[in-house]
């Protein structure tokens, strides 16, 4: 059977195997949003797309949420709720600014028991690793986590990652802890910023650029040129 795919049906798919679950409110806002009736629209394309064997869908959860045709995901999977989260974090980014670089699921050392971010991103200019913590966990697995991100700060391989600026000194992302709870976790080498909602990170830094300017006159030596301005 042949059949053409349009740009947005091409993103869409494009889309849906970047963030492994993606919902159908979540497809309205990012490709439907500017029509007449998007929600029709939306629901009209993913039809289609699904009938044509392109992508995967799950009637589990409501609204109907989408995967990839090779996903190794079950319908019923609670990890899906896990990609969903980080879907809002991304929709979140966006209504400030759109994020490059976007990587889920990042496995930036390439070995198993490296860190594994929920997400890699270069937001308002910053790169970061961002960590979604639905669930609570005990101080000492999270400072176990931090101290992974630590042994990937001193192994330098940080520095050829694919995104490193290629006229200025490599960077170091900021880890972002997104959580209800405040972990006692520290490091003297990486950045950690811990908030509830990228809400409350934008809210966070809103009034910081004088402060920021100042502070990248003074990088630290161990930050790795660590720089945040969100403004």
């Amino acid at each position: 059977m042949s059949f053409r795919l349009s740009q947005r049906d091409k993103d869409i798919i494009a889309f849906i195997h970047q963030f492994r679950a993606v919902d159908r409110d979540s497809l309205v806002d990012l490709f439907f949003k500017q029509l007449k009736s998007p929600v029709n629209a939306c629901n009209s394309v993913m039809v289609r797309l699904y009938r044509l064997g392109l992508i995967e869908r799950t009637q589990q959860y409501s609204p109907t949420v989408y995967l990839p045709v090779d996903a190794k995901i079950k319908k019923n999977s609670q990890k899906i709720l896990h990609f969903l989260s980080i879907l809002d974090v991304y929709k979140h980014m966006c209504t400030y600014s759109t994020p490059r670089h976007v990587t889920v699921e990042d496995k930036p050392t390439g070995r198993k028991g490296g860190i594994e971010p929920d997400l890699f991103c270069i937001f308002k200019g910053s790169p970061f690793w961002i960590e979604i913590q639905r669930n609570q966990y005990s101080e000492q697995k999270m400072q176990a986590k931090i101290n992974l991100y630590e042994e990937f700060f001193f192994s330098d391989e940080w520095k050829a990652l694919h995104w490193q600026p290629e006229a200025r000194a490599a960077i170091f992302p900021s880890i972002i802890l997104i959580t209800p709870v405040r972990y006692a976790v520290t490091s003297d080498h990486i950045r950690i910023i811990q908030v509830a909602s990228i809400h409350e990170l934008m809210e966070k830094y809103k009034n910081s650029a004088k402060s920021q300017k100042e502070a990248r006159t003074k990088t630290a030596p161990s930050s790795g040129g660590i720089r945040i301005n969100l403004t």
